[in-house]
């Protein structure tokens, strides 16, 4: 590769790093100008750890022929399993543990016994040349400290001495670009992790004054574990995180599959709010949720019960009102959230439900917003003095006959999903 087309590439991995373009698109275009300027590459291939609540890693391919292969892929921890075995039997594994940062190889030699690459001689490449580029410890960020790449090329001589030492010119700066990609998507992920879905979208896009609020009409939903203390009590202390988690998943899933927002868990108890210029449409994915929510307690109630694990049930309560939402909190500590009197509500609303016996309750002011088919499904369990709330108010329920009646339950699912 002349020296002007390694230049050009450099400045275009760099300029298309600047603005954000994809993984997938920068080693792609990378892989095509490299066999545009006459290095024959026929495969490429690259990974990075990253902080993921699920995945280890992400990874981005290109072939020179069309595959079935997707051009990205996420992978699991290479601590245990298959992906253990897998990966102590890969190159990269080889290179970190007799320190080297490259890895040529001839395809034809059967005595590399390294996983791929038998593969990769059975689909007609030639050669292989890995890179490990690491970082400085103030490079690294969890587990994202190196970059991982493979290049391969179907010319039976291989790749020159001119050729790798533009490869070894240009894969770091493809690797810094990548690098810049994945903070920004560690970035997003926590954020959706730890501040919610559309907190997180607030953030990122420059909400972070202390003070900074709006005011914001909202349906909010608190719902708390049943018993949950006492059963956090009676179980050893490395089931007390799988439980809560088990629980937490059957509600933000509920939540989030209507369209919702998590904007705290608190213990065992969850805030969420429901948002949108229709009101009425907001207060009917709440319901939504709450269903869902139940449908989901009763498939992981019935799997725990088979793995003889305890189980419980939830309480909801669910409330509408005039909030603030945004950053509160101390110059050295923020809290994206919404606080306002109706948050205080909806919490007692919640905590009412063990006092009256009920698994959910919804404020009249929720109830008076439904159209007359949804304020049919429910009825009123009378009129209450909440906890710390200057006046008593009426709190509905789901008709107890949406369970006993199964017309009036199918009638029911039917307009939650219209």
């Amino acid at each position: 590769m002349e020296l002007s087309s390694r230049i050009d590439l450099m400045n275009w991995l760099v300029g298309q790093g600047l603005t954000g373009l994809p993984e997938t698109d920068l080693i792609r275009g990378f892989s095509e100008r490299c066999c545009e300027s006459g290095l024959e590459l026929s495969r490429a291939l690259a990974f990075i750890d990253t902080l993921h609540p699920i995945y280890e890693g992400r990874g981005f391919r290109w072939n020179d022929k069309p595959s079935n292969e997707s051009d990205s892929f996420e992978y699991l921890s290479s601590a245990d399993g298959d992906s253990a075995k897998n990966w102590r039997r890969s190159a990269f594994h080889h290179m970190l543990e007799n320190g080297h940062d490259e890895l040529l190889l001839d395809l034809a030699d059967t005595s590399n016994n390294f996983s791929m690459i038998g593969d990769l001689a059975d689909r007609g490449h030639k050669h292989f040349l890995a890179f490990i580029h690491r970082f400085g410890d103030a490079g690294t960020l969890g587990q994202m400290d190196c970059f991982y790449s493979y290049f391969a090329t179907r010319r039976e001589k291989g790749f020159s001495s001119s050729e790798l030492e533009a490869l070894r010119d240009l894969v770091p700066v493809l690797g810094l670009a990548i690098k810049s990609a994945q903070q920004m998507d560690i970035a997003r992920t926590l954020g959706r992790v730890y501040l919610g879905r559309d907190a997180s979208e607030q953030v990122l896009r420059g909400r972070i004054s202390r003070g900074v609020t709006e005011r914001i009409n909202a349906v909010l939903w608190f719902s708390d574990l049943r018993g949950s203390t006492r059963i956090s009590e009676s179980i050893g202390p490395d089931e007390i995180i799988p439980f809560l988690n088990d629980y937490a998943d059957a509600s933000i899933e509920a939540i989030h599959e209507a369209g919702g927002d998590v904007l705290k868990l608190i213990g065992d108890g969850v805030l969420a709010i429901f948002t949108g210029e229709d009101m009425a449409v907001a207060r009917r994915a709440a319901l939504s949720a709450e269903h869902t929510f139940r449908l989901n307690m009763a498939e992981l109630n019935e799997r725990r019960a088979k793995e003889a694990r305890p189980v419980t049930t939830a309480y909801v309560g669910l409330h509408i009102g005039e909030v603030f939402y945004g950053n509160i909190g101390s110059q050295d500590r923020l809290d994206f959230t919404v606080v306002g009197p109706a948050v205080n509500e909806v919490s007692r609303i919640a905590s009412m439900c063990n006092s009256i016996d009920r698994e959910f309750l919804a404020s009249s002011e929720f109830c008076k917003g439904l159209d007359a088919t949804g304020r049919r499904y429910l009825v009123s369990t009378g009129r209450y003095a909440l906890r710390g709330i200057g006046r008593a108010q009426d709190l509905f329920t789901l008709d107890p006959e949406i369970a006993a009646n199964e017309a009036m339950a199918g009638s029911y699912e039917r307009y939650l999903k219209a």
